[in-house]
């Protein structure tokens, strides 16, 4: 006896077309936009190769475009990446307070929009980054630890750049009790365009030149504008006698912490960004949702944020943290010091 044939009711076939639908999107290729405000400097080559990585082991091609600094010419390029058809924009804005106009492009073409390392103003569906109100206390916190009284030089990132004002509200966080008893006094507060370790140096030999003894300490919130800072100290041979913090773990960073001349960097893993935001994009992308605990304040919105934990690296504890990460090699790092501190590596 045959079995009578079976029909599909209105509900279910909705429901196996959308069953059929969302297995096609998740077969399908996602299309990245990943827009730098410029990709030069070894921090932002680990990045992108990163989140290239994870994202083609995730089943999504990645289209990169770099800026060079130039605001307008990422607009452009990220309209190009919209026209093209991207299914998702992850973006590192130059001026933050500028970017808003790339989010609102996105939207328009109904594209979700991770900003990456920087939070771009606007309503963005993802911030992807580090926490850098922990990143600006862990830099004031071991100066103060190690000198809780004297003169100190604030040193601040670019005034374009939200980040540079949030790493400065952590240090102030650590510093103002210190400078309200009259412990600490800041005999200069300036901000270095570009976080050009160039424009640090001119900056902070003009400041160096007014006193007539080091201060206590520079609080640099990164690398290369310490690396700025501490060339300007060497002109005046007070290199090694002024603390000065950094953050980035950049392979001169770790080089100055191991021949004296910088206190402390802050270490932020960006292989976990680069995966994390991957990963994230992805999921935007197929309308999954992403999973956060944390939501940051963004002018007068709120965002949606991955917050990853940076780590304070010193002398004592570099060959646990970003020497055996393989962030920073030790061969490469002994190359660039003298040979009493090769010496003295050796045997830590």
């Amino acid at each position: 006896m045959r079995a009578a044939p079976r029909f599909f009711t209105g509900v279910s076939f909705v429901l196996i077309v959308l069953t059929l639908g969302v297995a096609q999107a998740q077969k399908k290729e996602i299309k990245i936009g990943f827009s730098v405000e410029a990709a030069n400097g070894e921090r932002w080559q680990t990045d992108l190769d990163e989140f290239q990585q994870r994202a083609h082991e995730l089943g999504g091609a990645v289209v990169i475009r770099s800026a060079n600094g130039d605001d307008d010419l990422q607009f452009r390029q990220i309209k190009n990446l919209l026209n093209d058809g991207i299914d998702v924009l992850v973006f590192l804005p130059h001026d933050t307070g500028k970017a808003g106009r790339i989010v609102e492009a996105a939207h328009a073409k109904h594209v979700p929009v991770i900003s990456y390392d920087r939070l771009a103003s606007g309503a963005v569906d993802l911030y992807v980054g580090f926490d850098l109100f922990s990143v600006g206390r862990q830099q004031a916190q071991s100066l103060v630890d190690r000198a809780p009284k004297g003169k100190y030089l604030l040193l601040g990132g670019s005034p374009l750049d939200a980040n540079s004002k949030v790493v400065r509200a952590g240090q102030m966080k650590v510093l103002q009790a210190f400078m309200s008893r009259g412990d600490i006094h800041a005999v200069a507060d300036v901000w270095v365009p570009e976080w050009s370790a160039v424009e640090a140096y001119i900056m902070v030999t003009r400041e160096l030149n007014k006193l007539k003894v080091p201060p206590a300490a520079i609080v640099a919130s990164n690398d290369a504008i310490a690396g700025g800072a501490i060339q300007a100290l060497e002109d005046k041979g007070w290199s090694g006698k002024v603390l000065v913090s950094g953050q980035d773990a950049d392979l001169a960073a770790i080089e100055r912490i191991f021949d004296g001349s910088q206190l402390m960097t802050v270490y932020k893993p960006v292989g976990s960004e680069a995966r994390a935001a991957a990963e994230a994009a992805i999921k935007l992308a197929r309308h999954e949702n992403v999973k956060s605990r944390t939501k940051v304040p963004n002018g007068r919105l709120t965002t949606k944020a991955i917050l990853l934990k940076p780590i304070c690296v010193t002398r004592e504890n570099a060959k646990q943290t970003v020497l055996k990460d393989g962030f920073q090699k030790l061969e490469i790092v002994k190359q660039g010091l003298p040979k009493d501190k090769r010496a003295q590596l050796d045997k830590r």
